[in-house]
């Protein structure tokens, strides 16, 4: 007896070097009874053109593909329209530049039942492996995506943009996907699903492959932007209302975060107190420490100290020993890429929060006054 029918929809916006390699597995995933609905988002880097070959509605030539076009509504609004146009009673997303193993699919729906009576499942979410290249960002990225995954439990609180599947009805009911919400989109619709008492599940073999995430700008502008989503999150579902299980997927942002005040700290005290060292105001006999400039130095070296245990200790302790390990380079030289990349990813992050407070008070991406 075939399975429910899952609609696959895949958004895309100047992707087009990825979207072959993104069609092709999912028009070969073992699953029989899908569909798939692509929506090109604007693109104006040739996507169209290759795209249009791969429109066959009605699966003339296997398994049915649908290709819409729509300016430039953003990632949420193009979930959105998969979701009215489906005539699944699952929907699957996935992103361009991801290449789903061919039992994705499979493994997903073999995980919709539910295994108590207090269970009602209506997403089923995967993993994603990030895949390395040859530089740091990838190697670092990869290793801590997977971190994340080791530790995720089976009921979960989010279900992941590039590999996951909502059940039609139970989505449709909470509103669908939110065009407004320019990032972030799935923790959002994922926690409105919770709320309304449904269950989010962690399917691990159901897998996709994620191309490697390269270049320090991009992987910065991308924790930028994460923050700044993630503020809007707390800001519209605040702990005391939500239900289900906790974030279990935040990974390594919270020690991150604390890097970039312990290091101002050290560098507002630290510059005026090697001033006052060399000038000759501050005296090294006795307690070199009774000027304020020495104490908050102190403090903050301290702090630092006890972070950098916690650091190592923890999960990106792991990312950071993994990229060691790694590195076809020198392994002082790696570690002090690691410390360089994550002292900046603490400022994007940073960054990503005062833009999050200036949408807040404009009330704008999102934000409701």
């Amino acid at each position: 007896m075939a399975g429910p029918k899952v609609s696959v929809s895949v958004c895309v916006r100047n992707g087009a070097h990825w979207i072959e390699g993104c069609l092709e597995a999912l028009l070969n995933q073992t699953y029989p009874n899908i569909e798939i609905l692509v929506v090109n988002d604007g693109s104006d880097d040739g996507a169209e053109a290759i795209l249009t070959p791969y429109h066959d509605p009605k699966g003339e030539r296997g398994v049915p593909l649908t290709v819409h076009h729509q300016p430039p509504l953003g990632l949420s609004a193009g979930r959105q329209w998969a979701v009215e146009h489906a005539s699944g009673e699952w929907v699957a997303i996935t992103d361009i530049d991801v290449r789903p193993e061919q039992d994705w699919v499979a493994n997903m729906v073999a995980n919709i039942e539910p295994l108590s009576e207090e269970e009602r499942v209506v997403a089923v979410t995967g993993r994603t492996v990030f895949e390395q290249a040859n530089d740091l960002v990838s190697r670092l990225r990869s290793v801590e995506i997977a971190a994340k995954y080791r530790a995720r439990p089976r009921r979960t609180s989010l279900a992941n943009g590039p590999c996951s599947m909502f059940h039609r009805e139970a989505l449709m009911e909470v509103g669908g996907f939110d065009p407004s919400w320019y990032h972030a989109e799935d923790m959002e619709v994922s926690l409105r699903l919770i709320q309304a008492g449904g269950t989010i599940v962690y399917a691990r073999d159901a897998l996709v492959k994620h191309v490697p995430e390269t270049g320090a700008a991009h992987f910065l502008a991308k924790r930028k932007r994460d923050a700044r989503a993630h503020l809007r999150i707390v800001r519209h579902h605040p702990k005391r209302r939500r239900q289900g299980p906790g974030f279990d997927f935040l990974g390594s942002s919270t020690m991150v975060l604390c890097l970039f005040p312990l290091w101002l700290g050290i560098l507002i005290s630290g510059v005026p107190f090697a001033w006052g060292l060399l000038s000759g105001s501050v005296s090294v006999d006795g307690s070199p420490f009774d000027p304020w400039e020495g104490k908050v130095l102190l403090v903050s070296l301290s702090l630092l100290v006890v972070h950098e245990v916690f650091l190592w200790r923890g999960r990106l302790g792991v990312v950071n020993r993994e990229v060691m390990r790694s590195t076809p380079h020198n392994k002082l030289i790696a570690m002090f890429g690691v410390r360089w990349l994550t002292f900046r990813w603490s400022v994007a992050l940073w960054q990503g929060l005062l833009l999050g407070c200036v949408d807040a008070l404009l009330g704008r991406n999102g934000h409701k006054r």
